[in-house]
């Protein structure tokens, strides 16, 4: 493809001259893997400025420099804004395959994967291909990928929006990330549904303010159709309030204000489903999602009424939901074989402690017993905020590790402890993540249920400058078959 092409959309000036005649073998924003043909785009970032290596990629043959200033240098296409044009240019070596798809995107601080795998699981049940773009992983149909980030950078996004136009794709539901909007991975892109879930503190190391969080999130709603916001959360309120004059329908949904557009009655929970009646111009649809806690179903709530934008009827959209039996590391419920339940879930910020830890209450028997650890190298701030919120809603708490990182494990720890002062709620200390789990399984009683919170869908812990293979599903597979032979070792 020519050099005019990939620029076409943008407002440029050149030293350029034949630009329509220029090949191009790639774009990259990465220094260290410009090859001869390709395009430079220079980004600037927190710890490095693509500006200051222009010069030496001309000089390992890139053919164009996309720039924010005059550098001084031949080969130069200066434009207002690098990342947008990176956006743009992406689009545009992959043949924009965006606009051969619908764009469904999920944004908030919890609930993001969750709900992308229920619009999934109804859409299928709909007959349709349907690509997944999210945390866990990325899926075209029945196809899995790795995902290194919740949301792709630009180029990524485009080759597997290309994939999956090519496999016959007619959907892509996605996370959208804070971080992924601020840093315009999406610009250029138009969707034809965004869904609010709900908002608290998270990300905090990146965004610096809640205000700055806020805003990356509301912006998703300036690129797209129709807007679902869930209004039982006040920044959700917020949102729907600031985006009236921006052209968006907008849906509103609750779980009691019966002047939303859509709100439930009657919910019912157990340890493996939630069974509720959505209201919908007066008419009740009973709904059923094979999901515990209170949380599922908000959940299940917005994903029908996202997957009902594409003209689907309202009762098939509820059976599609039946037919999603859970998410990986999602508020997983693991076989025990026994009158208790293990629950895995991802879990790792203030709030959505606080919820997941409501929501089993609703159908625990015996004791809330939680166990956790705040992640190294991000917000320290909430760590307290954390504990406190896990003392507040369990009966006893095994204080662990998560991914400590880079840091001192037992400083991460200490930094957490603080939050059980003043609370009653019994809790033990033991650093060792693998050791808590087994301490927990070898301590679970008849009518307990054991959630264990931060990892979710992980199958690996990072540790200082190594990562180990940790997936709690299995070893807690493994424990409970210790425990029936009589067989664990608890030393402690």
């Amino acid at each position: 493809m020519k050099l005019n092409k990939y620029i076409q959309r943008l407002n440029y000036k050149t030293n350029i001259t034949d630009i329509e005649n220029i090949d191009i073998g790639g774009i990259t924003t990465d220094s260290r893997n410009i090859k001869p043909g390709d395009i430079f785009v220079c980004i600037k970032g927190a710890r490095f400025d693509g500006h200051n290596v222009a010069k030496d990629m001309l000089e390992k043959g890139a053919v164009a420099i996309v720039t924010e200033h005059n550098l001084g240098i031949d080969k130069q296409v200066i434009v207002e804004d690098t990342r947008y044009a990176y956006a743009i240019m992406c689009a545009e070596h992959f043949g924009n395959p965006a606009e051969n798809l619908h764009l469904i995107a999920i944004t908030g601080t919890n609930a993001k994967t969750t709900i992308t795998y229920l619009i999934k699981s109804v859409l299928k049940y709909m007959g349709e291909k349907v690509g997944l773009i999210g945390t866990i992983r990325n899926e075209i149909d029945d196809i899995s990928f790795p995902a290194k980030f919740t949301t792709p950078d630009p180029y990524t996004l485009n080759e597997l929006f290309a994939k999956m136009v090519d496999f016959g794709c007619k959907y892509v539901v996605m996370e959208t990330s804070s971080q992924a909007l601020d840093q315009q991975r999406l610009d250029g892109l138009h969707f034809d549904v965004a869904v609010f879930t709900n908002f608290s503190q998270d990300h905090l190391d990146y965004h610096k303010t809640m205000e700055n969080y806020f805003l990356a999130k509301k912006k998703l709603f300036t690129m797209c159709k129709t807007a679902i916001i869930n209004i039982d959360d006040n920044y959700g309120k917020r949102l729907y309030n600031e985006i009236q004059n921006t052209g968006a329908d907008i849906i509103t949904c609750s779980m009691t204000n019966k002047d939303s557009d859509f709100y439930t009655q009657n919910s019912q929970y157990f340890s493996d489903k939630c069974i509720f009646d959505m209201i919908y111009k007066d008419t009740a649809y009973s709904v059923t999602v094979s999901m515990p806690g209170e949380f599922s179903v908000m959940n299940a709530l917005q994903a029908i009424i996202a997957s009902m934008q594409f003209g689907y009827n309202i009762e098939k959209c509820t059976d599609g939901i039946k037919h999603c039996y859970g998410v990986t590391g999602r508020a997983e419920v693991i076989p025990t074989n026994a009158d208790y339940t293990i629950i895995r879930d991802f879990a790792h910020a203030p709030e959505a402690l606080k919820k997941i830890l409501a929501g089993m209450r609703k159908f625990t028997k015996g004791r809330l017993i939680t166990l956790f650890g705040c992640a190294g190298n991000r917000d320290r701030t909430k760590r307290k905020i954390m504990a406190e919120n896990v003392a507040k809603g369990s009966d006893l708490v095994i204080l662990t590790s998560d991914n400590p990182r880079d840091e001192d494990e037992l400083q991460i720890i200490n930094d957490a402890k603080v939050g059980f002062e003043g609370i009653d709620t019994p809790y033990k200390i033991i650093p060792d993540r693998y050791t808590a789990i087994m301490w927990a399984i070898d301590n679970i009683k008849s009518g307990d249920l054991l959630l264990l919170a931060g990892k979710g869908h992980e199958d690996y812990q990072v540790l200082h400058d190594e990562t180990i293979y940790f997936d709690e599903r299995v070893i807690v597979e493994e424990l409970l078959q210790k425990k029936k032979e009589g067989k664990l070792n608890i030393n402690i």
